[in-house]
């Protein structure tokens, strides 16, 4: 969030580059999550619904940074929402599976 209101293009770029990479650990996490949580059989299935909404909220998101950079001209919200929806998405983790306790899914 803060590299929208550094004056150093060498430090917002820092900046924007530890951002960049931090997504990395965070899906690291999630698989190891849904490997956790789910049993071997719908381990796949779970990471493919996973992976379908993100590229769906990718798409969004693209047409909704364009959108605020078309009204606003200003970075400063679009990494203020991108700041957020991390710990959005871990708030949700944490509403929908509390305990982080496995699934327990019905045999067939």
């Amino acid at each position: 969030m803060p590299a929208a209101r550094v004056l150093n293009l060498w430090g917002a770029t820092g900046l924007v580059s530890l951002a960049a990479a931090a997504p990395q650990g965070w899906s690291a996490n999630l698989f190891t999550l849904t490997s956790d949580m789910f049993p071997r059989r719908a381990v796949g299935s779970v990471v493919g619904i996973g992976g379908r909404a993100g590229a769906v909220g990718g798409m969004l998101i693209a047409l909704a940074v364009g959108e605020i950079l078309q009204r606003t001209g200003s970075y400063v919200s679009i990494f203020i929402i991108a700041g957020s929806t991390y710990l959005l998405a871990l708030g949700v983790i944490h509403m929908l599976a509390p305990q982080l306790e496995p699934a327990q899914i019905q045999s067939d």
